[in-house]
């Protein structure tokens, strides 16, 4: 099995292997997180057991991952040079600088699984 390659078991218990693209850096709120092409940010955040995204303007509560498929806005984040976008229908790109919403680079890891 390669660097790039993970193993995955589907519901009926076979395993198969899973091909990613080539590895990139980009930072998180000031943290180095390694990528691959093809995957969005929220599946990078996700795999790097991030659960929280941002947080919500009045009462500060958690919000990441909801739909997956770009309709809700609970999955925000701010791009450096790009504005803020949906992380779960925005794929990774090399260097990319992404902020969490809400979420300052001190904030102890409430938002970690």
């Amino acid at each position: 099995m390669s660097s790039r390659e993970s193993r995955m078991e589907t519901s009926s218990g076979r395993r198969i292997a899973i091909e990613r693209g080539e590895s990139t850096d980009i930072q998180v709120n000031g943290e180095h997180m390694v990528a691959y092409a093809g995957e969005t940010i929220a599946a990078v955040l996700l795999a790097a057991d991030r659960r929280g995204f941002r947080r919500t303007r009045g009462r500060g509560a958690l919000r990441g991952l909801f739909c997956g498929i770009g309709v809700c806005f609970d999955c925000l984040v701010h791009i450096e040079g790009k504005g803020t976008t949906r992380s779960c229908v925005t794929s990774v790109q090399p260097g990319m600088r992404i902020h969490l919403l809400g979420i300052r680079e001190s904030e102890p890891s409430q938002d970690r699984a």
